[in-house]
């Protein structure tokens, strides 16, 4: 059986015609709810340690993406590469009717790398919703690629590979999908005894048999993600609620000031680094539950509804 977060039960939680999520529900039924949004390439178990560490205070709603972990897979809409079906505005609908059906018409959110993606297109489609946003190693879609240029965009292949029209891509990685999953959770890891031998596997599992979702999830992020992104920023849309980011020190390496670049979408920003690899939620829970209980105590927006 595959790793779950102790003491969280788990649901099958319908959000869409035909897609269901899997989510990992716990903590204080009296506290006030959060969501966590897990990235690439695991599923929601990233965030074991710190919903433990918040569960005391808080709801705590750990969901796998739609196309990730065992939440369903739709394939890809037909209809040309980038579609809406993994697009991250559908994806931020799932969010929103997973807490509407467990009961919270408003929520505090948090996403790591792709997740953050997610909670960003939340954050701007959502305002009603979303009390407070925190988003983990990452940069939205419009300034992801406008900084990835040059030989630094080395680091960043897969976004062009998973880019490309469908086939290739799938093709490619399905035929070594261990060691294509397996090359980030080596290089992005800041230290060996980050992810455990359990979970490791578990995420080569679930990412195994998510190939075809997982790039078209990628595959969106170049297609009608930038489409959606660019649409708001020119209509100066900007997230309002208080809005928390933390990122390793990776903004002065590539030549670009990544708090600059969010505090653009996010007046109310609180901008951290922390001293570890990109899997922070697993390599610094500790900072990680401290930054999201000091965006909790900020001044939530107020509803629109």
């Amino acid at each position: 059986m595959s790793p779950r977060i102790p003491g969280f039960d788990y649901r099958r939680v319908p959000v869409a015609d035909g897609v269901a999520l899997s989510a990992a529900v716990g903590g204080n039924p009296d506290g006030s709810p959060v969501v966590l949004l897990h990235g690439f390439p695991q599923t929601h178990l990233m965030w074991r340690h710190v919903a433990a560490r918040l569960a005391a205070d808080h709801t705590v709603i750990c969901p796998d993406l739609r196309g990730y972990g065992a939440s369903d897979k739709p394939a890809e809409a037909a209809g040309g590469p980038g579609g809406g079906t993994y697009a991250k505005r559908t994806m931020a609908e799932d969010v929103v009717a997973l807490a509407r059906a467990l009961g919270y018409e408003r929520f505090a959110l948090a996403g790591h790398d792709r997740g953050a993606l997610v909670a960003f297109r939340a954050g701007l489609d959502h305002p009603d919703a979303v009390t407070h946003l925190a988003c983990l190693d990452v940069l939205p879609t419009l300034d992801m690629w406008d900084v990835m240029h040059g030989v630094s965009a080395a680091v960043g292949f897969h976004l062009y590979l998973m880019a490309q029209p469908p086939g290739l891509p799938e093709e490619m990685i399905a035929a070594a999908p261990d060691a294509f999953f397996g090359h980030f959770l080596d290089i992005w890891s800041g230290g060996a005894d980050a992810i455990p031998a359990d979970v490791r596997a578990a995420y080569l599992a679930a990412s195994r048999e998510a190939v075809p979702s997982i790039v078209a999830d990628y595959r969106a992020s170049a297609g009608v993600d930038v489409e959606h992104d660019t649409a708001d920023r020119d209509a100066g849309n900007l997230l309002r609620m208080p809005v928390a980011v933390l990122q390793q020190d990776w903004g002065a390496a590539l030549g670009f000031d990544a708090a600059a670049r969010w505090r653009a979408w996010a007046p109310d920003l609180r901008h951290a680094t922390v001293a570890c690899g990109h899997f922070m939620a697993e390599e610094a829970p500790d900072e990680v539950a401290a930054a999201l209980r000091d965006l909790l105590a900020r001044t939530p927006a107020a509803t629109t509804a």
